[in-house]
């Protein structure tokens, strides 16, 4: 495993981790009152809070599975969170017990239960990096230890992109890391948005400013300019819900409200 070993793990419990608010909404327990503070004041925005955790990780499930299904064997995971079965190296293996995943994420709290990130099928491969997502150079590199960049290979920004603003560089963030990847290979995005209640977002962007974070709710058009010379797969940029739910594990919501997140994948010509 890539990084510091567990044993020097130093975890800010001080303010709140996205990571670790996301694992409370599924119902986690490697969370701290940090975080379910302000997840619970998110939930003063949206009750569906949990809702569309649980949403997005259903896409995760179909995205992964349609990759496998179209021959993708190499996954690479940037903004992982922590491990929750089933994760994405079981749902790829399944079909494809050769595939090989490597996973990155910046809260050491993933990297103390990484271990379960690692749980390989003996054919294929899983590592993981301990790396902040603004710097792709040392994803890459670290990446390229495990996964062999003259095949395609399924890069995953799963409810990440969101916690990038413009300013802060996430056009040119995904660029340079869709730029290394070879022909054949594939752009996974899913993304908050602020369409359907753009009050509650911009109170939920100064919730998370005032904790000195970022989240940036986009619309499905700036969504979908991140795919910007790439060839979307039916049925384009959707609602997170509304990608392929034939392939299982669509999730229920109360309500005919659409649960507030876009997804969309992408090949890369």
């Amino acid at each position: 495993m890539t990084g510091q070993e567990p044993q020097s793990i130093e975890i800010d419990t001080s303010k709140p981790h996205p990571a670790r608010m996301y694992d409370w909404f599924l119902g986690g327990k490697d969370n701290y009152p940090v975080d379910e503070q302000m997840a619970r004041q998110l939930l003063t925005l949206d009750a569906r809070g949990r809702d569309m955790a649980r949403v997005n990780r259903a896409f995760m499930h179909r995205a992964t599975r349609w990759l496998a299904e179209h021959g993708v064997r190499q996954f690479l995971d940037i903004g992982t969170g922590i491990p929750t079965e089933p994760n994405l190296h079981q749902i790829a293996q399944q079909a494809a017990p050769e595939a090989r995943v490597v996973y990155c994420d910046n809260d050491p709290i993933v990297l103390a239960h990484a271990a379960a990130l690692l749980r390989s099928t003996p054919e294929g491969a899983t590592e993981y990096i301990q790396a902040d997502a603004r710097r792709p150079e040392t994803i890459l590199a670290e990446a390229g230890k495990v996964l062999d960049f003259d095949q395609p290979i399924a890069l995953s920004l799963l409810a990440l992109l969101h916690f990038i603003d413009d300013e802060d560089g996430a056009a040119a963030l995904v660029g340079k890391l869709v730029d290394q990847l070879p022909s054949g290979s594939y752009l996974v995005l899913s993304h908050t948005t602020g369409d359907f209640n753009p009050e509650g977002a911009a109170q939920a962007r100064a919730m998370y400013k005032a904790r000195g974070m970022t989240l940036r709710p986009r619309s499905r058009a700036e969504l979908t300019a991140f795919f910007d010379g790439l060839e979307l797969v039916e049925p384009g940029v959707s609602l997170s819900a509304d990608w392929h739910p034939e392939l299982g594990e669509a999730i229920d919501v109360p309500g005919d409200e659409p649960i507030p997140g876009y997804a969309g994948v992408a090949r890369k010509p």
